[in-house]
């Protein structure tokens, strides 16, 4: 594999350079090196922290070594409060107890973490020193949009979820905490806030927060916790903003692929909101036990032709439910079977009982097929989103993920 596949030109010669010369060796940069002594007072300390999670022997985290190096210089000139950002890294071969604390799974990593808090999204940019830089500068920016007039709140965007915070005055323990909150939930709600007279009439008993869902019609909800408990404050808000049923793009199938468990997935038409709304109900309310171990999805049936094309279907099909295991795909016989109690959630059981796949082997279950009739072998495709996981030109992957 040529290096100019991975590193861009710029990039490439700055390091090829090092290597010619003779002066790169790791650790020249400002970079911390982290170490189960140091990691939770550093990281814990640090407003945004990168840590570069690698190994020695790997080809790729040797390429990322200068260039880590140079955007920690260059991040430094702009930010040099130490505790604003920190550039760290972690030896996995040495450390690898920390490595499996943070279940890395490939070499390198980046992972970005705020004041000590591991951040779900990590870095999956370009490799190159102006791409992490600019990450940085973007982790930087007051996620908190000032409201300088109440009359703003009526042309909020009702198509995102939004969090707004009425507060006597900006230097205050509330509003220290609304702030960590939005930092780590920045890319999933709006958060907005206004402060002083501005946002008198709305506080009438003291400071508060209330959450704008989505819908033109969609009634506010308002936190009753306390406005200083980071905790409380926290899973209120994720609970809020994070979604159950999250949308799949081509920008976050990696990251959704990396976790490692399988999805249950709505395709439907970009403007048929009528059918993702029935599968969010209905996901809610027969697989809420069922998180954590599937991801509950709904994909552009247009972006993703070609899954469905996998599954023998076409957008003109849609709405249709597939699970994929990352082996085999399996479609949930007709979306109008939402309609009969328990029928979704025993299409996921029979993917964790493995009767789904041991179908696919063996044909149906003697219990359910029907007398006289020939029991046949279901052939359901291979996986489509598994193509989506981290790939090999660009990780070291440790270990192959277990499959259903």
């Amino acid at each position: 594999m040529k290096l100019s596949s991975i590193i861009p030109a710029p990039e490439l010669h700055y390091f090829t350079l090092l290597l010619v010369t003779g002066l790169y060796t790791p650790g020249r940069g400002e970079i911390t090196s982290l170490d189960a002594g140091n990691i939770d007072d550093i990281l814990n300390s640090a407003g945004v922290a990168l840590v570069n999670f690698y190994a020695d022997w790997c080809r790729f985290s040797q390429m990322l070594h200068p260039i880590f190096e140079e955007s920690s210089n260059i991040v430094r000139e702009e930010y040099p409060d130490a505790t604003q950002v920190v550039f760290a890294r972690v030896d996995c071969d040495q450390h690898s107890d920390i490595a499996q604390r943070y279940r890395i799974s490939k070499y390198p990593t980046l992972k970005l973490f705020r004041n000590g808090m591991m951040m779900k999204r990590e870095y999956r940019g370009q490799r190159s020193v102006t791409a992490i830089a600019d990450f940085i500068r973007q982790q930087k920016v007051d996620p908190i949009k000032v409201i300088e007039n109440l009359e703003e709140i009526s042309t909020v965007d009702r198509s995102r979820r939004t969090i707004i915070g009425y507060f006597e005055n900006k230097d205050s323990d509330n509003y220290r905490t609304y702030e960590k909150v939005a930092n780590i939930l920045r890319d999933d709600c709006v958060f907005l806030a206004s402060f002083g007279e501005v946002s008198k009439p709305e506080r009438f008993s003291g400071d508060n927060i209330i959450y704008k869902p989505m819908g033109e019609n969609a009634p506010d909800m308002v936190y009753m916790g306390s406005l200083t408990h980071f905790d409380l404050s926290y899973a209120w808000t994720q609970d809020k903003c994070v979604p159950l049923v999250r949308e799949i793009t081509f920008e976050n199938g990696e990251e959704l692929t990396e976790e490692g468990i399988p999805f249950l997935i709505l395709f439907h038409q970009r403007d048929d909101t009528e059918s993702l709304e029935k599968f969010q109900q209905e996901v809610a309310r027969q697989l809420i036990s069922e998180k954590g171990s599937i991801n509950f999805l709904h994909a552009d049936c247009d972006k993703f032709r070609h899954p469905l094309l996998h599954i023998q279907k076409t957008p003109a099909d849609c709405p249709v439910i597939a699970i994929d295991s990352f082996r085999h795909m399996y479609v949930f016989p007709e979306f109008s079977d939402l309609a009969f109690p328990g029928k979704l959630r025993q299409f996921v059981l029979d993917l964790h009982s493995g009767k789904l796949h041991r179908e696919f082997h063996h044909g149906p279950d003697p219990t359910d097929s029907t007398p006289g009739q020939p029991e046949e072998a279901s052939n359901p495709p291979e996986s489509s989103f598994q193509k989506l996981a981290p790939s090999e030109t660009r990780y070291t992957i440790l270990r192959d993920r277990d499959e259903l």
